[in-house]
């Protein structure tokens, strides 16, 4: 876990209980849970968003060849019409 061994997060424990006290620990810990479900349900949302994306992409270039044939279609119909 980033390089830090059970003595450096005992340490790093041991500090922020002093800093924060023993009434402020569980409601930074509530907090801190709270954020990180909030990131993941951000990054769940993006991740639909980019799948979304990539299954809409080949009805956008479906979209395109179909207007294309059509001015094709409107150049032969009406050859005046450049």
């Amino acid at each position: 876990m980033f390089g830090l061994g059970i003595s450096e997060l005992i340490v790093i424990l041991v500090i922020v209980f002093f800093l924060f006290g023993g009434k402020k620990l569980p409601e930074l810990g509530a907090g801190l849970g709270k954020a990180i479900g909030s990131f993941k349900k951000g990054l769940n949302e993006v991740e639909e968003a980019a799948t979304d994306l990539k299954q809409s992409l080949p009805v956008v270039k479906e979209i395109s060849e179909v207007k294309e044939s059509l001015a094709q279609a409107g150049k032969i119909i009406n050859p005046a019409d450049k």
